[in-house]
């Protein structure tokens, strides 16, 4: 679709003063008018990439030559969240746009599980298979593998991939509906998702499409073709993230010989932070703080890269705060979909700061990191308040114990390193306050700030015994997590 007014334009206008007016035409262009032109979209995910495993991000053993181009060409986030620090959770909260206690799938989803996403809860590809989309889900889908939870069953037309981790077993490599392979063979994986790919946007070039490219490398075991084995400096698993590099290369390359690239949004990152417990294989989230599992900021905070030739700026660094579960929206509203109807959506339209818009905000108060279903920290603006800490490393990688409460500016220490709370109680209680409100309206328990007083013992009633107090969990350890959704 045309757009009535050009960048020049635009800032012209805003020098003029006219800020908001000059915002409102800007998306109105870049939004699809009833019988207008939709843009196509592609997301891809890795699985447990570190925020410092590409070149654009820092890497200096991994390169990246495509998505480095990808981010010179587009918007690079520093600031993006995936909603769960392990796969299932994160994955359902971006296919729904909600958090994933609100879906009902809080833990890791293993083969003997019977949950999933419920009927309830519409799906990006069903939303958008609403307005007219060719749709389609390439590589590991992870939430909810019995029958009435798979792709083709929550919106997508095309499946073809694994339904969990590569780790698990039986290990079945699906078309559609039908095992295709089993045990699947890993090592040519990325090739041969990376074809699929390229084969369904070659079939749908002359309508909208979405494509959701789920890859499971570098989740380990890492499996690698002959072609890229050998190659990096990183080792086996840089040897797998140059692999997955050159995926993306093949696919905008491919939007530009179809000639669509100019009417195509891509979006590449990961569904959470690299498995450190791996050492050499399990990545690298410098300069965060930890990595998988965990809601510090190597946990749950990706690498982002937005693409999208004649609507996303060139070169540009986006430094606001936002969310995979904002994905959904903001595709729906690009798209011209309708939001479902029933619930609200946690995801918030960041159209504005995809499209580069001058002085665009995050449209979100506040981000809640949970795992499992406890709040263990909330983010606002700059400031980050630990909720709830069991042991960890800090950026170094040495034993860090936490000291509740605990309060970091992530603009000034995006490491984690410096607890400020006692120079912030202001801070420290409006962020308290936000927990309060967030676990009341999306649901689990909150992490404690400060250990609890024990209970004194319970009167005995006539013919009872007294009952003792129930001891606090030891200092550093975990109370339990609620458990997964039942089976």
């Amino acid at each position: 679709m045309a757009s009535s007014v050009n960048r020049r334009e635009f800032l012209a206008v805003l020098g003029g003063g006219l800020a908001a007016a000059a915002t409102a035409r800007w998306l109105e262009a870049a939004e699809v008018a009833p019988g207008g032109e939709q843009p196509n979209f592609i997301f891809i995910f890795c699985d447990d990439l570190g925020y410092a495993d590409l070149g654009c991000f820092g890497s200096t053993t991994i390169k990246t030559p495509h998505l480095d181009r990808m981010a010179a060409e587009g918007i690079k986030f520093t600031d993006f969240y995936v909603a769960g620090p392990v796969c299932s959770p994160s994955r359902a909260a971006f296919l729904t746009g909600r958090y994933p206690k609100r879906v009902g799938i809080t833990g890791v989803l293993f083969p003997a599980d019977k949950a999933g996403i419920k009927p309830e809860h519409k799906t990006i590809a069903e939303v958008l298979k609403s307005a007219g989309y060719a749709t389609a889900c390439i590589g590991k889908w992870h939430v909810g593998h019995l029958p009435q939870f798979m792709p083709t069953r929550k919106g997508f037309d095309h499946f073809f991939g694994m339904p969990y981790s590569n780790d698990m077993k039986p290990c079945p490599l699906i078309r559609q509906d039908e095992t295709i392979e089993e045990p699947a063979d890993q090592d040519s994986l990325v090739e041969r998702y990376t074809e699929d790919a390229v084969k369904f946007m070659t079939e749908n070039k002359d309508r909208p499409f979405f494509l959701y490219f789920a890859h499971n490398m570098p989740h380990i075991p890492l499996h690698i073709s002959e072609r890229f084995k050998g190659k990096s400096k990183g080792g086996l698993y840089g040897d797998v993230v140059e692999a997955i590099d050159w995926s993306a290369g093949e696919v905008l390359d491919a939007l530009v010989k179809l000639g669509i690239e100019k009417k195509t949004y891509v979006i590449f990152t990961s569904d959470n932070g690299p498995w450190l417990v791996k050492g050499k294989e399990g990545g690298s989230a410098q300069p965060l703080r930890d990595g998988k599992s965990t809601t510090w900021e190597g946990g749950m905070r990706e690498p982002c890269i937005v693409w999208g030739p004649g609507r996303v700026p060139a070169g540009k660094v986006c430094s606001e705060m936002a969310l995979a579960m904002d994905v959904l929206p903001t595709f729906a509203k690009l798209g011209g979909a309708k939001l479902p109807d029933g619930y609200p959506l946690d995801g918030k339209d960041i159209s504005p700061l995809m499209l580069g818009v001058e002085g665009a905000k995050t449209p979100h108060e506040a981000f809640f990191y949970y795992n499992g279903s406890r709040l263990e920290a909330v983010r606002s603006g700059p400031w980050k308040l630990i909720l709830f800490a069991p042991p960890a490393k800090d950026a170094e990688g040495d034993d860090a114990k936490p000291r509740l409460p605990e309060l970091y500016n992530l603009v000034e220490d995006i490491g984690e390193k410096k607890n400020v709370a006692a120079d912030h109680a202001d801070v420290v209680a409006r962020l308290k306050d936000l927990a309060e409100k967030g676990v009341k309206d999306i649901g689990g328990t909150r992490g404690r700030a400060l250990p609890a007083k024990k209970k004194p013992a319970t009167p005995a009633k006539e013919g009872q015994k007294a009952e003792a107090p129930k001891a606090d969990a030891p200092k550093g350890e975990a109370p339990k997590v609620d458990p997964a959704p039942a089976k």
